[in-house]
């Protein structure tokens, strides 16, 4: 007994010694300490340095050590007459929270950004406002790296090369991004080479190319995350076992665009997300062992477009109504399979009342394939004669695949659709 309490008044006059050690700086544009970047030059490790309300325009900013930077009041930190990036964090475990952050210099060359973390861990970077950056976040080579609760804007009088990216991980694990704004950038997230990390409950709008962009990145989750107004929604390019649920995709449009486009993806699930007034909802190029179940396909130009070299796809629970195309292929995607969704092109009947319809519904119309072939045959797509061929294509199917079609389909949708 007498040594577990002698272990025990070490313990305490060890944390008494380290809680002593750390220090608190405080930085006051208008008070005796004005000048951000000595504080930062003479801090210890694991000191606190406390910003007070107002402009510090210091060049480029570096943190070489685990610091924790509190900016109080909203202060700015401005890079003007630096080397391009506001803030360099190249120590791990440092937080920087409360600053509005502007100043970078555009450059074709160097990756310029509000806050750039280079090679280090733990890093976390919480309710800051980003104003105007190239690019806001930009992390390299870095584990852990958490991000929340930032407004990152970006310029919208700039060309799309003069943007770069809002939040922006290249060769990371363990990310956690969530309820961030992200607007006006290239593309307002982008994954490289990024593993076991979450992106939750962010809002990525009116970027000019993807909402959210992500390659070569493995067993990543996006959930609760609203896309909205991009030049895209979502590309998946090069990557296995994601899972994105409960999103929202509203009106990405482009002559090419679309909610999510899934490329040389294995083992994917999209899972209870919501589709409205996108050009193309889904289309999915190359992707092996999905499973797109519960989602909403609503007023979008094409829900689906589901090429020949997609296998193992399987669509289940899921709601189509008023698109202007349900579905579209470039060949014959035999590999793939539709039960029990709700389709409201649908006219067949349930004569058992299960709420199963009791003949299979083909969604690939005819007028479907010819556009996908003729693009520009689009222009006719309200004509009475497509209308014709299609209803022709339905009651003796000729030209469409054979096996393509949903052998359980829905008298009603399992789902509350939206108003547009």
């Amino acid at each position: 007994m007498k040594n577990w309490m002698r272990l025990c008044a070490v313990a305490f006059l060890l944390c008494t010694v380290v809680g002593l050690s750390a220090a608190t700086w405080t930085v006051n544009a208008s008070g005796k300490v004005k000048k951000l970047a000595p504080v930062l030059a003479s801090a210890q490790a694991g000191d606190t340095v406390r910003v007070l309300a107002g402009t510090y325009a210091e060049g480029t900013l570096t943190i070489d050590r685990p610091l924790t930077l509190i900016g109080i009041g909203r202060p700015v930190i401005d890079g003007a007459g630096g080397d391009g990036n506001v803030l360099t964090i190249t120590a791990s475990d440092v937080t920087v929270q409360g600053f509005m952050i502007t100043g970078t210099k555009v450059s074709n060359m160097n990756d310029n950004a509000g806050i750039e973390v280079e090679k280090a861990d733990n890093v976390k970077l919480t309710d800051n406002v980003m104003e105007h950056c190239f690019f806001a976040f930009h992390f390299a080579n870095s584990r852990n790296p958490t991000v929340i609760g930032n407004t990152v804007n970006g310029d919208p009088e700039q060309s799309e090369t003069s943007r770069a990216n809002g939040i922006h991980l290249w060769h990371c694990s363990g990310a956690t991004i969530e309820d961030n704004e992200v607007q006006n950038h290239r593309d307002g997230i982008y994954f490289e080479f990024v593993t076991d990390s979450h992106v939750r409950r962010n809002k990525s709008l009116n970027n000019s190319r993807y909402g959210l962009h992500f390659m070569f990145s493995h067993r990543d989750t996006y959930s609760d995350n609203l896309f909205q107004d991009n030049g895209a929604g979502v590309a998946v390019m090069f990557s296995k076992n994601v899972d994105m649920s409960r999103n929202r995709f509203i009106r990405n449009r482009g002559a090419s665009s679309y909610g999510i486009l899934l490329k040389e993806i294995n083992d994917v699930k999209i899972d209870s997300n919501i589709f409205i007034d996108n050009t193309t909802a889904l289309l999915v190029d190359g992707c092996n062992r999905g499973e797109i179940r519960g989602n909403i396909f609503q007023g979008n130009g094409w829900a689906l477009r589901l090429f020949a070299n997609a296998t193992e796809c399987h669509f289940t629970a899921n709601s189509f109504t008023g698109n202007t195309f349900d579905m579209s292929t470039n060949g014959n995607p035999v590999f793939n399979s539709f039960s029990g969704n709700y389709w409201d092109r649908y006219q067949g009947y349930d004569l058992d009342h299960n709420g199963v319809g009791d003949v299979p519904f083909r969604p690939l119309s005819l007028f479907a394939m010819v556009n996908e072939r003729m693009p520009y045959a689009v222009v006719l797509s309200r004509s009475l004669l497509t209308q014709l061929l299609d209803q022709a294509e339905r009651l003796v199917p000729s030209m469409t695949p054979e096996g393509l079609e949903d052998d359980k389909p829905l008298m009603k949708s399992p789902h509350v659709t939206r108003n547009l």
